[in-house]
């Protein structure tokens, strides 16, 4: 006989959080968002840590360097998406843990004998207004000179003019050797007044820029991602099917956390994959799995040795799963009943398994609210997917500019190995769709605000800490009435655009 669940599988959105004493230690600079990423045992500290509990989502419209980049720049993480060729996603990786704090390597380089119009044509390409110009055009090439917007008029100059006519020559330039530390490099800039200092080793050749702007943009990042050598953390996406080869790749690029990307992970596929992954590199690579809904699926994957898994089915916004095959689960009631599993599992082990609650999220309290169920971070991608910082350019539709936004389960991202059951691969459905989000700009303008909203919930919830919050949050259903009593009602709304 089939097993019923009699309890009522609900969301985010059925649930209010009840305030707790605030006390005057409880103001929003005093709140630690700083959460575990990956198991760890009692009285120890996790490996990787993340220090806002955000990570963004394994999307092909999420997830790539420059999303990587800015969001572990912001304390968060990325993991680069699966559903591209191994290589590609090895090369993405590189490019993040390339990408020392200050340090930056040129992604727009060419050589002295291409024209203004390659000049505009890389600018526009890339969205880097200084390039550098190397003997064979590539990011560590003999530096020859730099081209800036300042170097050249597109009114006046022609198009097929030589960069060689109009670059600023290496003698012009003021530049520092490998190995300058940040501070000195700033040094310099702020000495020579400069807008930019390429970084050359001893023959020459261009190894980073270190820009003016960027100064400013670290003291605003205290939060940085960093690994033991001061570089960026970055994950990446894995599948159950090429994994041998994928993982080898990655690991070589330098990637710090892998993340198996799947809607249904309560299989031996992903039992073999984590088996594989710990037997083959002893243990030291780091692979969250999921996803899972169940006390019994964390625990298949636990014992297979993941070192951190991810909750819910069905719940993204882009996601179709639960409408095509009925299955998933309310994302509220799925993170619960995880997250008691996680906790019976440490009392019983001293073994702490961090767990992601992915999918749900359409309002910003929705976000305190998983981390007062018990999720250690969260997995987002219709958030991440409207920034600037996202793979998808901005377009206009109708009076309103959006950004593309699609599921790995849509015809056009082809991610079939996400939804793999193994067996023939003859039967293929979408599980996703393909859509548009309202554009928002730069993340980092956004992910203030969230992050202030959600500081400013657990000061009234009397936390200090997500583990505070975790232990100590009181939460309420809410009826439907109560729902639209929460906002705003019986009144006539101004009309701003007046």
């Amino acid at each position: 006989m089939a097993r019923y669940f009699n309890d009522v599988s609900r969301t985010f959105n059925e649930y209010l959080l009840i305030p707790g004493l605030t006390t005057k230690e409880c103001v929003p600079s005093n709140v630690s968002l700083k959460t575990p990423l990956v198991k760890f045992k009692k009285g120890e500290t996790a490996k990787l840590e993340l220090n806002i509990p955000f990570v963004s989502a394994v999307m092909q419209s999420v997830s790539d360097h420059k999303m990587a980049i800015a969001l572990a720049k912001n304390g968060g993480l990325s993991f680069i998406f699966g559903s591209q060729p191994i290589e590609t996603q090895a090369e993405m990786v590189r490019k993040v843990k390339k990408h020392k704090a200050g340090f930056v390597v040129s992604d727009a380089n060419l050589t002295p004998e291409n024209t203004l119009a390659d000049v505009l044509a890389i600018k526009k390409a890339t969205g880097h207004s200084t390039i550098g110009i190397t003997h064979d055009g590539t990011s560590n090439g003999k530096l020859l000179g730099i081209v800036t917007s300042r170097d050249y008029r597109t009114n006046k100059d022609s198009l097929d003019k030589k960069i060689k006519d109009f670059m600023t020559p290496f003698s012009k330039l003021i530049t520092g050797e490998l190995g300058i530390t940040l501070t000195e490099a700033n040094d310099v800039i702020w000495d020579h007044k400069l807008n930019t200092l390429p970084i050359i080793d001893k023959d020459q050749n261009l190894q980073y820029f270190v820009f003016r702007k960027d100064y400013d943009e670290h003291k605003e990042n205290p939060n940085e991602l960093l690994d033991a050598n001061k570089k960026l953390l970055v994950g990446a996406g894995i599948n159950t099917r090429d994994y041998k080869e994928r993982v080898a790749k990655l690991v070589e690029a330098g990637v710090d956390l892998l993340c198996i990307d799947s809607s249904d992970g309560f299989s031996e596929w992903q039992k073999e994959t984590i088996e594989y992954i710990k037997k083959e590199y002893n243990g030291e690579v780091l692979v969250g799995a999921g996803n899972v809904v169940d006390k019994d699926g964390f625990l298949y994957l636990v014992n297979a040795g993941a070192d951190f898994i991810k909750v819910g089915i069905g719940g993204g916004s882009i996601c179709i799963t639960r409408e095509q095959k009925g299955i998933g689960r309310g994302q509220a009631t799925a993170l619960i009943e995880v997250a008691e599993a996680r906790d019976e599992y440490f009392r019983e082990t001293g073994i702490y398994v961090p767990i992601c609650s992915d999918g749900g999220i359409v309002q910003d309290y929705h976000m305190v609210l998983a981390l007062a169920m018990g999720a250690d971070f969260l997995m987002m991608g219709r958030y991440f997917a409207r920034f600037d910082e996202s793979p998808t350019k901005v377009l206009k539709v109708g009076n309103n500019y959006v950004k593309e936004y699609w599921g790995e389960g849509s015809n056009r991202a082809r991610n079939w190995q996400r939804y793999d059951m193994g067996g023939s691969e003859a039967l293929k459905f979408e599980e996703g769709v393909d859509s548009y989000v309202p554009y928002a700009g730069k993340m980092k303008d956004n992910l203030d605000i969230t992050l202030g909203k959600i500081v400013s919930t657990m000061c009234s919830c009397g936390a200090l800490t997500i583990e505070e919050l975790k232990q100590n949050a009181k939460i309420t259903l809410v009826s439907s009435t109560s729902i639209i009593e929460g906002g705003a009602h019986d009144v006539i709304l101004k009309d701003t655009n007046i």
